[in-house]
């Protein structure tokens, strides 16, 4: 799995102030901060960083999306959500139509799989690991996608219509179907094609 530097990390809990439209991407990270050696703001770079936005448009932190040798690394860096655990999943439709994210559509699943790491039958490729947020609001949560890509193969995020990534109010139990029981949506993002 791809680390991040743990300075870059501190530095993206501490961002609280992007304010925009759940479906638009972030400025592209700054050349002089530590990310953008591994992310750049191109339509041709393997990374990008997007706003993670809550019901009411209002920024809830970034997420930054790079692609290595494993897959898709994925960062949420939240800030602004209530403390305590959080689902996290992949949904299969890039709109984040607040309040609620229905329009996100179902978890991303294309092997057609059961939900949840500790279901036997399980798991798809939405299912991600639990965010935790401590008091201070500021939580981090980084995991790889295997075998994916941001843009360009058959399970791509940024295909035709894009893929969210969404967190919910709760924590994921990683055993229900569909959705680990995780409740409501509470902050989304877009992974879409290049512009």
């Amino acid at each position: 799995m791809t680390r991040f530097d743990l300075r870059a990390l501190v530095a993206l809990a501490a961002l609280g102030t992007i304010v925009g439209a759940c479906s638009q991407e972030a400025e592209p990270v700054n050349e002089e901060n530590e990310v953008a050696n591994s992310l750049e703001g191109s339509a041709s770079a393997t990374g990008r960083a997007i706003i993670l936005a809550g019901g009411d448009g209002a920024s809830l932190g970034r997420v930054e999306v790079k692609e290595d040798a494993d897959g898709v690394a994925i960062m949420v860096a939240a800030s602004g959500i209530a403390s305590g655990v959080h689902g996290i999943h992949l949904h299969e439709k890039g709109l984040c139509e607040g309040p609620k994210f229905e329009s996100a559509g179902a978890h991303w699943n294309p092997s057609r799989r059961k939900h949840g790491r500790d279901n036997p039958q399980g798991a798809h490729l939405g299912d991600l690991i639990n965010l935790e947020v401590p008091a201070s609001g500021a939580g981090l949560a980084s995991f790889t996608i295997p075998g994916t890509a941001i843009d360009g193969s058959a399970t791509a995020l940024a295909d035709a219509d894009g893929t969210s990534i969404i967190v919910h109010a709760k924590a994921d139990d990683y055993k229900t179907d569909p959705s680990g029981d995780s409740g409501d949506r509470i902050a989304c993002a877009v992974v879409a094609a290049a512009k």
